[in-house]
């Protein structure tokens, strides 16, 4: 705990000084602004207005039915100044002019938890987290408590290009409960006989390292935060497919996150495998309308893999000390938090999709794409949420994949794994220590 404080301070304390002074103006505002108007007001923070920001103005929209004097000011900033303002405020032990509702991104869930203790609102018995998948209610789960509510999911699918596919000689039945070994296979007889690539591969970057380890039911850390390289199956699992996928010629290699979505909006590659908020970046060929589909990822060759994962995501906090803490939880938890209808429009006006499974039986779920070739992705997304195995995150997350990122080049280049995972290992315990 002392080490992640003092990290924390370390980082931040440039910039202590100037989030204290200008942290109590927002206090007083709301408060003000409480008092004097009549109104029931919770300041929340989050990125991306037309995302996340959207999502809170509907739920607000929603509560307001019920509550007319609600008022809801969402405060938008970029999500490295929201994460810094946030730790800034949290290690100096500045709590004046914070908001009281927060958006967090899952991977951080224990280590804000866990490095500011009493800090959080504990959300155990104020919603019904059977209804949500198990998944994302157990990111959210540290020491038995449930901090906050779910909210958007990045439940992961195997997009492809059916001509090319087709081209090749495959059906969609061929890509069902497959092996990544297979997935191979499949890519060299698509290079062969279509000269595109199956996939892309970027050693810069850890989102298939990630979807891999989850969809064996692993993660780069254990629960208790230790580096989790070796002596793990499923790290060395996940490593040897993703060589094998280097080696075999069928990945395109790519750098950044404009090379990557180029490649498949050029029709470069038959297949893309990421999360379900992808789909926006696919339908941007509009010229390949009617030519996409999407079926269930492949799956480790272990006894516990499966054909389903994760990739991205966020929940929403409460400030614990917020003099509207009560309020706020009120409004998460009859909104993002239990109501159907709140996830039909997120998806229909913002194409979000969460983790609410009761939403999962409705019009807007079931509805289907002519871009994908009428197929109904979003119940088949949401079949697929409701299978990915739970993870501890853990404080570590970046740490490890940092560790993991510096020996890629290495494995990628022949040397051996076992020597490469004691490397990882001993690279990422010098970080924490």
């Amino acid at each position: 705990m002392k080490k992640v404080l003092s990290v924390l301070l370390l980082v931040t304390l440039t910039t202590a000084l100037l989030a204290a002074c200008g942290s109590s103006d927002s206090k007083s505002e709301n408060a003000n602004n409480a008092g004097n108007t009549g109104k029931k007001k919770v300041v929340a923070w989050a990125w991306d207005p037309s995302f996340n920001g959207a999502a809170l103005k509907i739920a607000e929209d929603l509560y307001k039915k019920e509550n007319p004097d609600f008022e809801l000011e969402v405060v938008d900033m970029a999500k490295t100044d929201l994460e810094q303002k946030l730790n800034t405020n949290l290690a100096a032990g500045v709590k004046d002019g914070l908001p009281d509702i927060i958006l967090v991104n899952d991977p951080n869930i224990q280590k804000y938890v866990t490095a500011y203790p009493n800090t959080f609102a504990d959300f155990t018995d104020k919603a019904d987290f059977s209804q949500f998948s198990p998944y994302k209610v157990d990111a959210l789960t540290v020491d038995g408590k449930v901090y906050g509510v779910p909210f958007d999911i990045g439940v992961t699918g195997m997009f492809y290009r059916t001509d090319i596919l087709e081209e090749a000689g495959f059906t969609a039945a061929d890509l069902e409960n497959i092996t990544w070994d297979r997935y191979i296979e499949i890519g060299q007889i698509v290079k062969e006989k279509t000269g595109k690539y199956m996939s892309t591969i970027n050693p810069n970057d850890e989102a298939l390292t990630s979807i891999l380890l989850q969809s064996g039911g692993s993660w780069y850390i254990t629960p208790e935060n230790k580096g989790n390289f070796v002596d793990n199956p499923v790290m060395t699992e996940t490593l040897r497919v993703y060589k094998a996928i280097a080696d075999s010629g069928i990945a395109k290699p790519v750098t950044g996150w404009s090379e990557f979505v180029g490649s498949f909006n050029a029709g470069d590659v038959a297949t893309v495998v990421s999360g379900v908020w992808q789909i926006a970046s696919i339908m941007d060929a509009k010229d390949q309308s009617g030519k996409w589909a999407v079926a269930p990822i492949p799956r480790l060759n272990i006894e516990q893999g499966v054909n389903a994962s994760n990739e991205g995501g966020s929940s929403w906090f409460v400030l614990d000390g917020s003099a509207n803490k009560e309020l706020a939880i009120d409004f998460l938890t009859k909104t993002i938090g239990g109501s159907s209808e709140f996830y039909e429009r997120f998806l229909n006006e913002n194409g979000g999709v969460g983790s609410y499974i009761p939403a999962f039986s409705s019009d807007a779920y079931s509805q289907t794409s002519e871009f994908f070739g009428g197929q109904a992705i979003y119940k088949d997304f949401t079949e697929w949420s409701t299978k990915v195995p739970g993870i501890s995150l853990g404080m570590y997350t970046q740490e490890a994949k940092d560790a993991l990122k510096n020996e890629l080049p290495n494995i990628l280049n022949g040397a051996d794994l076992t020597q490469s995972l004691a490397n990882i290992q001993k690279l990422f315990e010098q970080q924490v220590r």
